[in-house]
């Protein structure tokens, strides 16, 4: 089993291992009231992030999958974040049998096809290293996400209550194991 999060480079980006030094561009990003207005609507206290930077590198070791830390390549500026969890979320279906896909990016990066490009990326790791299917869920108004996701192979699955808010749950068959 993969224990740690392996480097993927692309023509434009660097998706590697969560560092503490990440913190305060974490910070900043769920921070911003845009960033998640479709990811629970809610800006994060510090203390959340750092929870959050810290399950999501933690994942690794337990399931051998994870999150990155999405960079420019040309400038390493940080631009977001993307991977895969298992969020254990208690809902109907019960998504927890495969890799749940997730990403956020800072407004800096928006509109530029850096989220196809790292999610993308990620799918291709997956594809090699944990062949099947995989999940995410969407927003009903998240339209890039949408578009992001069906890019990668991602099709419309069903409709869930996650926390009593009605959520998108997107499937994604990949390669058979």
């Amino acid at each position: 089993m993969i224990t740690e999060p392996p480097t993927l480079i692309t023509e434009r980006l660097v998706l590697r291992a969560q560092q503490a030094s990440d913190f305060d561009e974490c910070v900043a990003m769920w921070n911003d009231a845009e960033v998640v207005r479709h990811i629970g609507g809610t800006t994060r206290p510090a203390q959340d992030v750092w929870f959050t930077l810290a399950r999501s590198r933690g994942m690794w070791p337990l399931l051998g999958y994870g999150f990155w830390i999405v960079e420019e390549r040309a400038t390493g500026t940080f631009l977001g974040e993307a991977g895969f969890a298992d969020f254990k979320r208690g809902m109907t279906p019960d998504m927890s049998a495969m890799p749940e896909a997730g990403w956020a990016f800072n407004r800096a990066a928006w509109g530029k096809g850096y989220g196809s490009e790292a999610v993308g990326a990620i799918h291709d790791w997956l594809d090699e290293f944990r062949p099947g299917p995989a999940g995410c869920i969407i927003d009903d108004g998240n339209l890039a996400s949408r578009r992001v996701a069906e890019k990668c192979g991602y099709e419309f699955w069903c409709e869930a209550l996650y926390r009593d808010h009605p959520i998108n749950v997107f499937r994604r068959e990949g390669p058979a194991t």
